[in-house]
C-alpha cells in the first residue's frame, strides 16, 4: 500500500485528503466532532502558514515561468512558429469562451444557492497564529515585468540575464515540485476539514460534481469543435482522426503530462497523414503552448466558485480573465498541478479569490488533472493536421525542430552543461591562472 501511494502521484494523496476531511470533520461523538477542535486548529494554522508561503510564492512563479517562455517564443522566429502559437491561442480562447457562454447558461439551473450564506455550526476551525509572508511585488506587477523582460529577451539570442531566468526557472520548478506539491495534500485536508466545521463541505461537493460533469462534457465538444474545423481544412474524417487520436488521449489519462505523451502523441499524428517534418515541429511546440482543455476545466470551477460564493464579477473581467488566462498556459511547467500553479495569481489579482477559493481550484482541479491533459495531446494533432495542410507538409528552414523540441521540454539543456561549481569549469580556471602567471 505504501509503494502504491509513493507512486500513484499527486491526485491519489489529494483525493485522499479530501475524503477524510469530508469524513473525519463529519463523524460527531455525541455533540463532539471526532477529530477535537485543538487538533482541527493545528491543521488550519498549517493551512493558514501555507497560505501565506503560497501567496509570497506566486509572483515569484510568474516570473520563473512566464519570462522564459515568453523569451523562448521569441528565440524561434519563423513564420510556421507564429502561425503555430497564433492557431494554438485561437484554440485556447475559443475553449475559454465557449466555457464561459455555457457556465452562464448552465450554471444558474444546476449549482445550488450561494455558499457564502452557509450558515455556521459551532467555531469554524481558527489557526493559533499566522507568520506574516508578504510577497515582494504583488501580481499584476509580477506580470507586466514578465511580460517587458520576455519579450526583450526574446531579441537577444544569448547572454547571461537569459541564462539566469532559465536557471530561476529551474528554481521555480523544483520549488512547485519539491515543496509546494507535496505538501498541498495536507493544506488541502485542513481547508476542507474546516468546511466540514462551518457546515459547507457537503454542498460544495454537490456543486464540485454537477460542474465535473458539465466540463468533461465541454472538453468532448472542444474536441469535436478542433476537429471539424480540422478535418474542414485538411479534409479529413473529423471522427476518424479522433478515433485513431484515442492512443494518445489514453495515455495522456495515465501520464497527465503532456510532454510524456509526445512520442504516443507524434505516432499518431503520423497515422492521420501529418508529414514528418510538419509532425515533429508542431507536437512538441503544441504540448507547450496549446493547453485549451486546463483553460476551460480552470475557467468552468473558477465560474463555479465564483457563482456558488455570491461574488460580483463583470463581463468585462471575464473576458479579460481568458485572455489572460490563454497567456499564463503558455508558462505552466510540465508538473502535476503546474497549470493550476501558474494561474494561481490571475485567480487571486482578476477574480479576488481568498485563500479557501484558491484551495477548492487546485483540489479540484488536480482531481481532474488528466482528462484536461488528455484533451489538450488530443487537440494537438489537430493543429498539425491544419498547419500542415497550410505548409504542403514542409516548413523549410524557418522551423527548426530541435527547437520546438526544446521549448517542449522546458528549454533546460543549457543547466545540464552547467558543472556542479558553477559555469566557470576547473580547466576555464586552470587556464586562467595560467595566464595571469605570466
Amino acid at each position: 500500500m505504501r509503494k502504491f501511494m509513493e507512486k500513484s502521484g499527486i491526485l491519489v494523496w489529494v483525493l485522499v485528503a479530501i475524503v477524510l476531511a469530508l469524513v473525519l470533520g463529519s463523524l460527531r461523538i455525541g455533540d463532539q466532532h471526532i477529530i477535537p477542535e485543538t487538533l482541527g486548529r493545528f491543521f488550519s494554522t498549517f493551512s493558514a502558514i501555507f497560505s501565506q508561503f503560497l501567496g509570497f510564492s506566486i509572483p515569484l512563479i510568474i516570473i520563473g515561468l512566464v519570462t522564459p517562455a515568453i523569451a523562448d517564443l521569441g528565440k524561434g522566429a519563423g513564420k510556421w512558429l507564429g502561425i503555430t502559437a497564433a492557431i494554438a491561442y485561437g484554440s485556447t480562447l475559443f475553449a475559454g469562451f465557449l466555457t464561459y457562454l455555457a457556465c452562464a447558461t448552465i450554471f444558474p439551473h444546476v449549482l445550488g444557492s450561494s455558499l457564502a450564506d452557509a450558515k455556521e455550526p459551532g467555531s469554524a476551525l481558527a489557526s493559533y497564529f499566522v507568520v506574516q509572508m508578504p510577497p515582494v511585488m504583488d501580481v499584476m506587477t509580477a506580470l507586466l515585468l514578465s511580460f517587458i523582460i520576455g519579450i526583450g529577451l526574446s531579441f537577444v539570442p544569448r547572454g547571461v540575464l537569459r541564462k539566469g531566468v532559465i536557471e530561476l526557472r529551474a528554481i521555480i520548478t523544483r520549488l512547485i515540485e519539491k515543496v509546494i506539491v507535496p505538501l498541498l495534500p495536507l493544506h488541502i485536508f485542513g481547508i476542507f476539514l474546516n468546511f466540514t466545521y462551518t457546515g459547507e463541505a457537503w454542498g460544495i461537493m454537490r456543486n464540485m460534481l454537477s460542474v465535473v460533469v458539465i466540463v468533461l462534457i465541454l472538453e468532448l465538444v472542444i474536441l469535436l469543435t478542433q476537429y471539424f474545423v480540422a478535418g474542414a481544412i485538411a479534409r479529413k474524417n473529423p471522427f476518424t482522426s479522433l478515433l485513431t487520436m484515442l492512443p494518445a488521449y489514453f495515455t495522456a489519462l495515465g501520464t497527465s503530462s503532456s510532454a510524456a505523451t509526445i512520442p504516443v502523441t507524434l505516432r499518431q499524428a503520423r497515422k492521420l497523414g501529418v508529414s514528418q517534418p510538419v509532425a515533429s515541429f508542431t507536437i512538441p511546440l503544441c504540448a507547450t503552448i496549446h493547453l485549451a482543455g486546463s483553460t476551460s476545466k480552470i475557467f468552468a470551477f473558477a465560474f463555479a466558485i465564483v457563482y456558488t460564493h455570491g461574488m460580483t464579477i463583470t463581463a468585462a473581467q471575464w473576458v479579460g480573465f481568458v485572455f489572460m488566462l490563454g497567456i499564463t498556459m503558455v508558462a505552466a511547467p510540465g508538473v502535476p498541478g503546474g497549470a493550476i500553479m501558474a494561474s494561481t495569481g490571475l485567480l487571486a489579482s482578476m477574480l479576488g479569490f481568498d485563500e479557501s477559493a484558491v484551495a477548492l481550484m487546485i483540489a479540484t482541479y488536480i482531481a481532474l488533472d488528466s482528462f484536461g491533459t488528455a484533451t489538450n495531446v488530443t487537440g494537438d494533432a489537430a493543429i498539425s493536421l491544419v498547419v500542415d495542410k497550410l505548409a504542403g507538409g514542409h516548413l523549410g528552414s524557418e522551423a527548426d525542430p530541435e527547437n520546438a523540441r526544446e521549448l517542449a521540454f522546458d528549454g533546460m539543456a543549457y543547466l545540464d552543461k552547467v558543472s556542479v561549481e558553477g559555469v566557470v569549469t576547473p580547466e576555464e580556471r586552470a587556464q586562467s591562472a595560467l595566464t595571469s602567471q605570466v
